[in-house]
């Protein structure tokens, strides 16, 4: 199982939303590279890059300007995330060195264009982001409720060729309250895709209760690493003992 450390970019800026309100912003650092490298340094194998101001529709120059940044500097594959809504957009976080990238509002807004993405990038490198509240898909930097479960997206999402998604629970994302193990999995088997679980991972207990579904590809730890709830070393161990 991957450990994915999160690297969530708020007008350049490092930052950890509680539950994605932007009101509740915890800034952990000004500087993106050098994050991006202490993760490295712990022996991080690939980073998960949101840009926050893209998922709430707002200008991201400056977060484009640090992921370019620490795709420059740091010679592991980036995850990135966060307002990417059309092929344009998406062909530019390619050019810039992003390997894979995932797709949130535009899944449920506009299926098509992840069909689109597929088509033109291939399926490895397309992932489907799922934010979900009480089972219910959120959009828009989570500010809004769609009307599709998340499970139920799941399922068309693997029927458009979809191969990986990152299922977000909100309700614990950024609160250290644990994660459902046993949630994640069962998405995974029910929709027949690959999870990357994210959302409210708050000590070792919940990477190992992760590591024993096969179903689970990997896990984003934000909160519990920049508060130092867990140590990213000892996470990348356990996770990959069999």
């Amino acid at each position: 199982m991957i450990i994915f450390p999160a690297i969530d970019l708020r007008n350049g800026r490092v930052v950890r939303l509680k539950q994605g309100r932007a009101e509740d912003e915890m800034v952990y650092g000004d500087d993106p590279v050098q994050i991006a490298k202490r993760w490295l340094d712990e022996g991080a194998q690939w980073l998960h890059v949101v840009n926050l101001d893209g998922a709430f529709g707002e200008t991201s120059l400056a977060n484009m300007r640090a992921l370019t940044g620490i795709i420059s500097s740091v010679k592991i594959p980036v995850q990135f995330g966060g307002g990417l809504r059309d092929i344009a957009n998406i062909d530019a976080a390619f050019n810039v060195g992003v390997r894979r990238v995932v797709i949130g509002t535009a899944a449920v807004e506009n299926p098509q264009l992840v069909s689109d993405a597929i088509a033109k990038f291939e399926s490895g490198k397309i992932v489907v982001g799922i934010d979900a509240r009480d089972g219910i898909v959120a959009t828009r930097g989570w500010r809004e409720q769609s009307a599709i479960g998340a499970i139920d997206l799941a399922r068309q999402m693997h029927e458009r060729g979809v191969e990986r998604i990152v299922y977000t629970d909100i309700a614990r994302d950024g609160m250290l309250r644990g994660i459902d193990a046993n949630a994640m999995a069962e998405l995974a088997r029910t929709a027949k895709v690959r999870v990357i679980a994210s959302g409210g991972v708050a000590s070792m207990s919940d990477v190992i209760a992760l590591r024993e579904y096969l179903e689970v590809e990997g896990v984003i730890i934000g909160q519990a690493l920049y508060t130092g709830a867990i140590n990213l070393r000892e996470a990348i161990k356990v996770a990959s003992r069999q």
